[in-house]
């Protein structure tokens, strides 16, 4: 079911102290906006940003910025995000919420920024093939991520989609990531760490299981070393 439109949204946003508008003026700097210098972690998609309210709150001693495309799901994260920090009395000073087209993400980060990890929470599967390289797993995205994630930075990837998971797990084999957790159904885990999305939770209460994967960007040396490997 599609969002219906928020007016209140965008004046919300571009009043909210918070927000970027326009992200590309940040590319290679988006470090010097937070006030401390700690690991910092991007989420592509936020959606109404339940996961990323969650996370921000909940690990003060790190950074985050939540991208998504739509001011609609953005005027509806910033609320969420703002009542979470309310609700523990503390301030908003490690999140950034973000508005961008994130096919074309290497135009708003570059290896300045040395992102620590990537969430991609339930991104659309694209399931026809002639669309597939819109997928935020596709390898031409993937290659950008690569751009301005630090060696041995982490990807954690949540779907639903048993065919856009299977796929997934080749297109980061591709593009010099190893992969280094694997789940077929997350919940079965009970992993301390998870914390559920909007989405996960309604597909987790009409019975579909929760694939989830961690793959960690390997840096140029160990990419050298594994085909050389593979070569003799």
């Amino acid at each position: 079911m599609r969002m219906r439109n928020k007016p209140w949204a965008k004046p919300e946003l571009e009043a909210c102290p918070w927000f970027v508008g326009e992200p590309e003026k940040e590319k290679g700097r988006w470090r010097s906006r937070f006030v401390n210098a700690v690991p910092l972690y991007l989420e592509l998609g936020c959606g109404k940003g339940g996961f990323i309210a969650a996370a921000a709150t909940a690990d003060p001693g790190s950074n985050f910025i939540a991208a998504d495309l739509e001011f609609k799901m953005l005027g509806v994260a910033r609320r969420k995000c703002a009542a979470a920090y309310e609700a523990k009395g503390i301030g908003v000073q490690n999140l950034l919420l973000t508005r961008m087209n994130i096919e074309g993400i290497s135009q708003c980060f570059d290896s300045t920024d040395s992102i620590d990890g990537i969430y991609i929470n339930f991104c659309n599967p694209w399931p026809r093939k002639k669309h597939n390289k819109h997928r935020l797993t596709h390898p031409r995205q993937l290659m950008q991520y690569r751009e301005f994630l630090r060696d041995g930075g982490l990807v954690r990837f949540k779907t639903d989609d048993d065919e856009l998971f299977e796929d997934s797990l080749e297109y980061f084999r591709q593009c010099g990531f190893s992969l280094e957790h694997v789940s077929y159904d997350l919940h079965a885990e009970n992993r301390a760490d998870n914390i559920m999305t909007e989405h996960e939770k309604m597909f987790s209460e009409e019975g579909i299981r929760i694939k989830f994967l961690i793959a960690k960007k390997l840096s140029e040396a160990e990419l050298m070393a594994a085909n050389e490997n593979d070569e003799k």
